[in-house]
């Protein structure tokens, strides 16, 4: 993977090149310092991915994106800035990295790129792919309607569904996604989060007190107020889970 590195600050570059020697698959062809020179470097390099920085001399990094004709490489924002990350996914950025970077977070954005783009037809018994999974340091964009959201996967307590839908509960916010639950279950850590019935996932950090129910069922009182009930069968999956 060719990647090509955008920043004003010579030493959030030096950091970040560092970061990604430890990364198997990613080759640095080369790095510029403001838009301007990033502009020339994506035509003349023709980069698979590009980390770039967002307040910079003369344009943003955004105004940069926004310009770019196609091909466009995909694109990882790096900032010490949060209130951007809407207008980065409205761009179509493949993640939004907060500087300090973590590494492993670096990595995961990295593994999701390179799954994205594996070849149709390759053999997933003879070649390693990434899950695709998010922990719970992770963070997401969550949208419905004109309201949206950057949120901390750890943060979302329960995932209730609707249908179709799935209705995510994080702070006082709940909007509804549409998305159904299955499909969200696939894409969380289930060291995290639990399947309590066919309409709830929850969160185990967020539980706050377990009582018995009817029949050998559990029911669970989530920090922030919401209840759940888990069946008799499911009980059992979360007593072993959880070594009770």
């Amino acid at each position: 993977m060719k990647v090509l590195l955008v920043d004003d600050e010579r030493l959030a570059r030096n950091e970040l090149r560092r970061l990604l020697a430890a990364i198997p698959g990613v080759s640095i062809v080369g790095e510029a310092a403001n838009p301007a020179e990033a502009r020339q470097q994506i035509g003349a390099l023709k980069p698979d991915l590009v980390f770039l920085d967002i307040q910079m001399p003369g344009e943003t990094g955004l105004d940069l994106l926004a310009s770019l004709e196609p091909p466009v490489p995909h694109v990882i924002f790096t900032t010490a800035h949060d209130e951007f990350a809407v207008q980065a996914f409205e761009l179509n950025a493949v993640d939004y990295l907060l500087k300090p970077i973590e590494p492993a977070r670096l990595a995961q954005a990295v593994a999701r790129l390179a799954e994205r783009a594996l070849p149709v037809g390759t053999d997933a018994e003879t070649e390693p792919v990434a899950t695709g999974r998010l922990t719970a340091a992770d963070r997401v964009f969550v949208r419905e309607g004109d309201r949206c959201w950057f949120v901390e996967v750890g943060q979302i307590r329960l995932l209730e569904s609707e249908g179709n839908y799935t209705r995510v509960h994080f702070g006082p916010e709940h909007p509804l996604l549409f998305r159904s639950l299955n499909a969200m279950e696939e894409r969380l850590d289930p060291a995290v989060f639990f399947r309590a019935n066919r309409q709830q996932i929850i969160n185990l950090r967020w539980i706050d007190k377990i009582e018995p129910w009817f029949s050998g069922g559990l029911a669970l009182a989530l920090k922030g107020g919401d209840r759940v009930e888990i069946s008799r069968r499911k009980a059992l999956e979360f007593r072993t889970r959880l070594s009770l």
